[in-house]
């Protein structure tokens, strides 16, 4: 491997060795940072949901499932897998399920029953694979274009949305303080700063809630009791070291499998797949090399849904490429992936410390609901650009159609379908619903002109034209 060469005119570094140990360390870490604030952030909302996802396993199978694809893409491709957003609302329904086999069902079965459907979700990925290598990536994009992705996109932050008002309003100030450092981080910050703001925000608006903890600031709990903004007994109690939880209990740990959760869960990962390939054209493009054509699509895809599955099966959140690290990528100009390795084996080390995830659980809400106002609006924006920058043509019926039953189902349908199957009860939610109409009607209304790969402007990040 050449150690430097020239992207769009600046010298870029393919091989950190030649920088010296003590600076490779340094880049790492750089990268823990830039996935950091994510990544834990699942977890923490999902607890928020009543599910309890565990901080300690999340950050473990971050780093597992970015080493397990860098085996899987030849240890070419330089990116990290952290915690995806895109299968929030999943868990969020799951949470409120209460029909059927999940009537009156403990937290953390559900939970169980919900990382089975991340298992089979991470399966579709592998399934793409075969069929991306089989018929190649142009047939399969043919039937899921962005009139179809991109809705679905726009329906998970929207379904999301009164969970980021509900922790929100426990203490409003402290939600506008997050959202300001987000905000101003994001628009005015510069370098690094403009990388992490989800991070920033949460440590500046931690820091924030400390000392007003001090000066005797409240909260309103969920049940409307007012009581204090902080609560520090979880940490104290915690020790510095630990073993992983899921090794602890693996029995109530391990995924459990259902229709019904499967139902809620899989069909996300079409809106994860295609937010993977759009990952790996902005990699791509970033540091000059065509990962999508070497080492090729079926092997990003399977690491990442490998990853996925593996992850789901232990009690882990879904993986997603991050595209925090490509922003780090962009400002180091070090494209050697051997500098993500080493921020993934930091994560799986700061993984085995029980007081760190208490730390972060210390989270008050209010801080969650500030930065959840930005990241669900932020993921049904990431639909609407998708839509925009592929110039889906809402004059065309055709695509008009399509998007108003994608759309009114996944709104539409708040309860989902239940269906007597013999004497299982099989309920499908209203994004499950709204994917399987989208792709029905993509596949059976004449007129399906989209072009995968032909850009409509020369915007790289644009994945077709119609």
């Amino acid at each position: 491997m050449n150690e430097k060469k020239t992207v769009i005119g600046q010298a870029a570094v393919t091989d950190a060795r030649t920088l010296g140990l003590p600076r490779m360390l340094l880049l790492g870490l750089q990268h823990l940072f830039a996935m950091f604030g994510a990544t834990v952030l699942v977890p923490i909302l999902v607890q928020g949901y009543g599910l309890p996802l565990s901080i300690q396993t999340t950050l473990f199978f971050a780093g597992v499932g970015t080493l397990f694809f860098h085996v899987c893409t030849k240890m070419k491709v330089p990116a990290f897998l952290g915690s995806s957003f895109a299968f929030l609302g999943g868990f969020f329904t799951m949470a409120n399920m209460n029909t059927g086999i999940y009537a009156d069902m403990a937290a953390s079965e559900k939970l169980q029953y919900a990382c089975g459907g991340l298992v089979v979700a991470g399966l579709l990925y592998v399934l793409l694979a075969g069929i991306v290598k089989a018929v190649g990536i142009m047939t399969v994009m043919h039937y899921l274009p962005p009139v179809v992705t991109g809705p679905i996109i726009i329906l998970i932050g929207l379904n999301l949305a009164p969970s980021a008002v509900n922790n929100a309003k426990t203490c409003w100030w402290l939600a506008l303080v997050a959202m300001g450092i987000i905000i101003a981080a994001n628009i005015w910050g510069k370098g690094m700063i403009k990388i992490v703001p989800i991070l920033l925000g949460v440590v500046g608006a931690y820091a924030v809630a400390v000392i007003a903890n001090l000066f005797g600031a409240t909260a309103v709990s969920a049940s409307g009791e007012v009581v204090p903004l902080m609560d520090f007994s979880g940490v104290l109690a915690a020790k510095p070291v630990g073993i992983q939880p899921f090794l602890t209990n693996l029995s109530g740990s391990m995924a459990k499998f259902d229709l019904s959760a499967i139902l809620v869960m899989a069909p996300i990962a079409i809106a994860s797949m295609m937010e993977h390939i759009g990952d790996m054209s902005a990699i791509s493009a970033t540091v000059g090399e065509n990962f999508i054509t070497d080492p090729g699509l079926h092997r990003t895809l399977i690491g990442d849904g490998i990853a996925t599955s593996l992850a789901g099966f232990f009690g882990g959140p879904s993986n997603t490429t991050y595209g925090e690290n490509t922003g780090v990528l962009v400002l180091s100009k070090v494209y050697d992936p051997r500098v993500i390795r080493l921020a993934a084996v930091y994560a799986v080390v700061l993984s085995f410390s029980p007081a760190f995830a208490a730390l972060v659980n210390s989270l008050p809400a209010a801080i969650v609901g500030g930065i959840s106002f930005i990241l669900y609006g932020m993921i049904s924006a990431i639909g609407v650009r998708n839509i925009v920058e592929n110039r889906v043509d809402f004059t065309n019926s055709r695509n008009l159609i399509i998007a108003a039953v994608i759309l009114v189902s996944g709104l539409g349908f708040t309860d989902g379908l239940t269906f007597q199957i013999g004497g299982a009860s099989l309920t499908l939610t209203s994004l499950s619903i709204a994917a399987l109409a989208g792709i029905a009607l993509n596949a059976l209304l004449p007129g399906n002109d989209f072009q995968y790969g032909s850009s409509p402007s020369d915007d790289t990040a644009s994945l077709g034209k119609y």
